[in-house]
């Protein structure tokens, strides 16, 4: 503590900007905490900064007590007494200056004459060694951690939200960027950062604020720059009118370095959102592709109308008809052939933004294609019964051109059409679930057939042709041909090979038996009914001899439905 201490603080606090108060306060609790260290854990050490004397002062806190507990801490009152302290009573704190600096060696020493044998401290011959200026520092440069982190979060915590600019220090490891805010460091994540931007140390960085928190080692400051909201705040620079209140930037749809869909209205009539964002000769909205790196930007007035609204946020296609499904959220655009791709965009893109913008669920279907579901959708209700040709077409152009419209539609709807009656409603609705129905119970079909021919393939080594000509034959999945035991007619209806079938007969048995569907024994007996129904029971097919051996012995499935959730173990 040769040092001036006043002069250190001054320094410090002036260099970190930080309250001399707070370093007064750190340097007592450092030198508190090494004196513990050193004269032992069990006594109350406080410390003291003398402004006067320019020096922090260490004491010995006793207790005037009746009991003797802590023999580091208590004393009586005949020891208080006898050492000079006579105006003291029970209860009273004494607080007994302990002298540790090499200058005040005189003045320890006098004291272990006096009060040695009441501090139980020999205090001259102890001193604040390596250990003990170890832990002061360490309490310092903690505190002064603290400090500067309390002051970064106070400076900043208010900008949250806000944009602001750096410079380029450094990459993390982790491709994270370290910037530079001048008097602290903020943290641009690699999620943060658009895919098409590349920065070198040194380069100038303008980003958003999307937190400020509290951190021991880490920066405090997170930004970002894939953020819709740093769209927002770049457009409050070049737009008084947004910064006014005037005109509002409502929603943001963004593909971070792509293309970006916003938004805008006009609180006031004789104020166009779009021009106010697109500037004179574009002036203004080209300085917000420009600070983000040429990306695509597509101004887009809001109306409060949805379908409006949506054919407003798939510009610069052209739509011509909606049709809306509220109960889905969804529309369905039709647009001219020519305009198919700029309405989907590139890779999606165009109407992936535009649902985004919307929250409307959207498909965009070509006129031509239109045609041609409603063409599909009126023959199939031709061919199950509706005969009025007159009805359909007008739920056509009333915009149930679908047959999950009508299917999902109420009769009573449908009934107040003039021509209809609720008899025809329901008919039609009707007829459009059952069509459904089929279709999807034919999508299902389809789905199991696929799966019992990729088994067949994957568990007996087949070919897919094989497993085809397996499948066409009647042995639709392995539970049937468990059960097959007759080399010669699995050759003549699958084409196998003479020399072929026998193994394969027995490959399945080893299958069966191996994954538990049938025992040795079971298997021997259900393979003799299945052979006995084939051969007694005139034209019978495979399905039905299999069918018999199930009335009799059970159904066993293989695979089970849990194979299909976790996955085949490999054999």
């Amino acid at each position: 503590m040769d040092l001036k201490l006043s002069e250190v603080i001054r320094q410090v606090g002036s260099e970190k900007g930080v309250d001399q108060s707070v370093l007064i306060e750190t340097l007592e609790v450092a030198i508190a905490t090494a004196a513990k260290r050193i004269f032992g854990q069990s006594r109350e050490i406080e410390a003291y900064y003398n402004e006067e004397l320019d020096e922090v002062e260490l004491f010995q806190i006793l207790q005037v007590t009746d009991e003797i507990e802590n023999v580091y801490r208590d004393i009586t009152l005949e020891d208080a007494h006898d050492h000079g302290f006579t105006d003291v009573g029970i209860g009273d704190e004494l607080l007994v200056q302990i002298f540790y600096r090499p200058e005040d060696a005189y003045r320890a020493r006098e004291q272990d004459k006096n009060y040695g044998d009441l501090l139980n401290l020999e205090s001259a011959k102890m001193s604040f060694g390596r250990i003990a200026a170890q832990t002061a520092k360490q309490v310092i440069l903690q505190r002064m951690r603290e400090a500067e982190q309390d002051i970064v979060y106070n400076q900043y915590k208010d900008r949250k939200g806000e944009l602001i600019t750096g410079v380029v220090r450094r990459f993390e490891r982790d491709g994270s960027l370290l910037i530079d805010l001048d008097k602290a460091d903020a943290l641009l994540p690699k999620r943060e950062q658009t895919p098409r931007e590349t920065y070198r140390p040194g380069d100038k960085i303008q980003a958003y604020v999307k937190n400020v928190q509290r951190a021991s080692r880490e920066p405090q400051i997170i930004l970002s720059r894939t953020a819709p909201e740093l769209v927002i705040k770049l457009f409050e620079q070049v737009a008084p009118e947004i910064d006014e209140g005037i005109v509002q930037i409502l929603r943001v749809a963004r593909q971070p370095g792509m293309r970006t869909k916003v938004a805008v209205y006009s609180s006031q009539n004789d104020i166009d959102p779009v021009g106010a964002c697109v500037g004179m000769r574009g002036q203004r909205v080209q300085a917000v592709v420009q600070e983000l790196h040429n990306e695509k930007i597509d101004i887009v007035p809001f109306n409060e109308e949805p379908a409006r609204f949506v054919c407003n946020a798939i510009l610069p296609a052209e739509v011509s008809k909606v049709l809306i499904d509220e109960s889905k959220s969804s529309m369905d655009l039709i647009v001219p052939d020519d305009q198919l791709s700029l309405a989907i965009g590139r890779g999606g893109q165009n109407v992936r933004l535009a649902a985004q913008l919307t929250g409307w669920n959207l498909d965009i279907i070509s006129e031509t294609r239109q045609k041609e579901i409603m063409q599909e959708a009126k023959r199939a209700l031709l061919s199950h019964g509706i005969e009025n040709e007159s009805l359909i077409d007008t739920l056509f152009t009333l915009g149930y051109n679908k047959l999950e419209a009508i299917a999902h539609v109420d009769p009573l709807e449908i009934a107040q059409i003039p021509g209809f009656g609720l008899e025809n409603a329901e008919l039609i609705v009707a007829t459009a679930s059952s069509i459904l129905d089929e279709t999807k119970k034919s999508h299902s079909n389809k789905e199991i057939e696929a799966r019992n021919i990729r088994d067949l393939a994957d568990y007996l080594g087949l070919t897919d042709h094989q497993a085809h000509q397996f499948y066409e034959a009647g042995y639709h999945d392995l539970n049937i041909l468990f059960l097959e035991s007759d080399p010669q007619r699995l050759d003549a209806k699958t084409g196998i090979g003479k020399n072929k079938a026998p193994e394969l007969i027995n490959d399945l048995a080893e299958i069966a038996t191996n994954q538990e569907v049938y025992t040795a024994e079971e298997l021997a007996d259900a393979r003799e009914c299945f052979d006995r129904s084939l051969k007694e029971i005139p034209n019978c097919t495979l399905l039905q001899a299999y069918n018999c051996t199930v009335e009799q012995f059970g159904e066993r499935q293989f695979p089970k439905e849990e194979d299909y959730e976790d996955g085949f173990d490999e054999e």
